[in-house]
């Protein structure tokens, strides 16, 4: 991997009462108009907001559109670089709703030199048509199935929720369920990049916005900037292997959570740290076999108890709230703490209804990616081998290719190259014990790149910048802002 110190050539500085002007000199054959779209902005609760007319599908560039939500927050600084595109991950994570959230994480100096632009992708939230599936009871319902895979019976039942759940999806969202893949965002990505007026592409993306900012990269290596991928993805790892992974990473930070709680107070995990994880792993086998009660009219499933673990796995500043949620579980069987917590992880409100679509999009997302094996030999036997590495949270990541085997949309797949030659330095990110996207991806993204550099968190949950350190805070503001590439090997 070759190492440059210091960008391309620097951006052109803009002022930010300037009126971008589209950049329709790379616009593909057909996609002139709508390169050359003018965004027109409104005040909204969010800073700014626009919506851009995207195709259906980009073999057909006359054909429908697809509208994308946007919104920014201006660069409140005099030196205006351009804008700064960013993505929350998911797939499904809307970059509308979040927008403060990442700006908040985004140092002083960033902001006031970019504008802050975040987005949509097709499929998801306020774009439209958004992944539409099931009503609100149903997807209660849906959420908190608990499926059978030790029997064919039980598998075959499991498959039937899933079928149905995609034939809902494809009835409720129509034919452009089919177009909402990544390669398709990725082009997204460079339409939008023209419409802003901006002659290359500044991007900061999260968990699976580094897929898609590598997407990006791969297509349009010649006006790819300065982009940050955060809590990378491998987009070459193979659906099984990518699921053996993840359920290895929350393992190993559910070990971690483990070994801080009982070296604190209060802990109701006893014994060695091995018991701990036992004492997790039998309240969700209690929780299958006779759900919690939560004092609603919901029980805790074992399908919303292993939400509710894993999201306060995300960010050590939540393990203490994950203690709070465990020790009326185990100690007393109360459920409604873990239920609060699995709420949290699928966007559900206290009124029933879900704030986003955020679960139905990365579902059809990810089917149109890339599957998992279908067949219910080879689903056993990975179900095996995760289960002998992660013994305490894996069966929830195991038997995953019921879930794409019958969806009403054909798989599209990812890219043969993701070396992005021709890019200019590309940062990855990683940490060391991230449960997502576990570090050996930030390292294979690093080399797939032909300039991507790594920068190495050693540290607790899930991606680094704004919730780290200083050291990875600045090293990623000198590359956004001067283009500055750190060291290789850097570790914070």
């Amino acid at each position: 991997m070759l190492v440059v110190l210091g960008a391309c050539a620097a951006p052109k500085h803009q002022s930010s009462n300037a009126l971008p002007t589209p950049d329709v000199s790379s616009a593909p054959d057909g996609l002139a108009e709508l390169y050359g779209q003018q965004l027109e902005w409104t005040t909204c609760d969010e800073g700014e907001c626009a919506t851009a007319q995207v195709p259906a599908d980009y073999a057909d560039p006359s054909g429908p559109t697809i509208q994308l939500a946007l919104a920014r927050i201006p660069a409140d600084g005099d030196d205006r670089i351009g804008s700064l595109l960013v993505n929350p991950g998911g797939p499904g994570g809307s970059g509308v709703d979040s927008l403060t959230g990442i700006a908040a994480r985004i140092s002083a100096d960033v902001l006031a030199h970019y504008d802050i632009v975040s987005f949509d992708p097709r499929g998801v939230q306020h774009s439209v048509p958004a992944v539409a599936c099931l009503d609100d009871a149903d997807m209660d319902a849906f959420v908190a199935y608990d499926a059978d895979y030790s029997t064919p019976e039980g598998l075959a039942a499991a498959g039937e929720q899933w079928r149905a759940f995609g034939a809902a999806c494809l009835e409720q969202t129509g034919p452009e369920l089919a177009t909402i893949d990544t390669i398709s965002a990725a082009r997204d990505l460079d339409l939008l990049r023209a419409a802003l007026g901006d002659d290359t592409l500044h991007y900061l993306g999260y968990s699976y916005g580094t897929q898609l900012g590598a997407t990006y990269a791969a297509l349009f290596p010649q006006t790819a900037g300065r982009l940050v991928l955060d809590g990378a993805v491998d987009p070459t790892v193979d659906p099984d292997d990518a699921a053996y992974e993840q359920a290895v990473g929350f393992e190993n930070a559910l070990r971690a959570y483990v070994t801080d709680c009982q070296g604190g107070p209060a802990c109701p995990l006893t014994g060695s740290v091995d018991h701990g994880l036992q004492q997790i792993h039998d309240l969700l086998d209690r929780a299958y076999a006779d759900p919690l009660p939560t004092g609603t009219d919901r029980r805790l499933t074992r399908a919303l108890a292993f939400y509710g673990v894993a999201v306060a796995l995300y960010d050590d500043q939540y393990w203490p709230t994950l203690t709070a949620a465990l020790t009326p579980a185990i100690q007393g069987g109360d459920g409604s703490i873990l239920l609060m917590l699995s709420d949290a992880y699928t966007d559900r409100q206290t009124d029933g209804t879900y704030a986003s679509n955020s679960l139905p999009a990365f579902w059809s997302i990810s089917c149109l990616d890339g599957r998992p094996s279908s067949d219910p030999a080879t689903m056993a036997s990975e179900a095996e081998r995760i289960l002998a590495d992660a013994p305490t949270l894996g069966e929830s990541f195991a038997f995953g290719g019921v879930v794409c085997a019958q969806w009403p949309a054909p798989e599209i797949g990812g890219l043969d190259d993701y070396s992005a030659a021709g890019a200019p330095p590309i940062l990855v990110i990683g940490t060391t014990n991230d449960p997502a996207t576990p570090y050996k991806n930030a390292q294979a993204l690093a080399d797939l790149l032909d300039s991507g550099t790594l920068l190495t968190f050693e540290g607790e949950g899930h991606t680094a910048y704004g919730r780290s350190n200083d050291c990875i805070t600045d090293n990623v503001d000198a590359f956004l802002l001067e283009g500055t590439v750190p060291a290789e090997g850097t570790v914070c």
